[in-house]
């Protein structure tokens, strides 16, 4: 009797703790402040390309960057997305034909970029009931690769992880906040909501705005409520 007693008081601990490590993340998450920019040295960049209008802005707003400062940059991407995956790669060749023009070298110059696939949380069309168990499916792999892989491989995650929607975004900033709560390194969650969203937030807007770092918007009408959010007008 005694061992089930003190059994089940160190799970009521262990509980306790687990809530109040999750409070602390995401109480950090809720008051984080505009840190200034590095003046040098590279910003490993990670974004989510979330297919059409998402990925469309998602690469606008890449182009105005300095493709070898923030080096190496990861893509993930939906899987069966081969469309953002074309626009990706036909940025990072225009970026480079940009490098060698400026420079005036016929020298290789593309930075390293790479791909990741990870399953959609839901499905277009997809029926409620069964969105738990995709939606399971896409963290499970978000995990492996934010979490697990940087373990197992050595190479840390990405230093700041960009996100535009659509809902599988979501879990991408769940498993960074994994990270945190294990005390795991973890990328820097920025969230630009969609030069379509004039007047409402998003879904995913709206569910990630207490889980990001920087929760940016581009019209003004979406931080009149007083809750957080930067707006930095048009970015894309």
């Amino acid at each position: 009797m005694a061992i089930v007693v003190a059994l089940c008081f160190g799970i009521v601990v262990y509980l306790a703790l687990l809530l109040v490590r999750v409070y602390q993340v995401l109480f950090s998450a809720r008051t984080a402040k505009p840190v200034g920019r590095r003046i040098s040295g590279r910003c490993s960049l990670a974004v989510f390309l979330g297919s059409g209008g998402h990925t469309s802005e998602a690469l606008m707003l890449l182009s105005a960057l300095d493709f070898h400062r923030y080096s190496p940059r990861i893509y993930y991407i939906s899987e069966a997305d081969a469309l953002s995956m074309r626009k990706a790669r036909e940025l990072e060749l225009l970026k480079a034909a940009e490098t060698r023009k400026d420079t005036q070298s016929n020298a290789h110059t593309e930075t390293p970029y790479s791909f990741i696939v990870i399953p959609r949380a839901r499905r277009v069309h997809q029926s409620l009931l069964t969105v738990p168990v995709t939606a399971a499916t896409s963290l499970a792999m978000s995990i492996w690769h934010i979490t697990i892989a940087p373990l197992l491989s050595g190479h840390p995650v990405a230093d700041v992880l960009l996100l535009n929607g659509p809902g599988t975004c979501i879990i991408l900033c769940l498993a960074a906040l994994i990270n945190r709560i294990l005390g795991l390194k973890s990328p820097r969650l920025i969230y630009v909501e969609s030069f379509a969203r004039v007047r409402r937030l998003s879904l995913s807007g709206k569910l990630s705005r207490g889980l990001v770092d920087r929760f940016i918007v581009q019209w003004p009408e979406l931080v009149r409520d007083g809750q957080r959010g930067d707006y930095r007008g048009w970015l894309v």
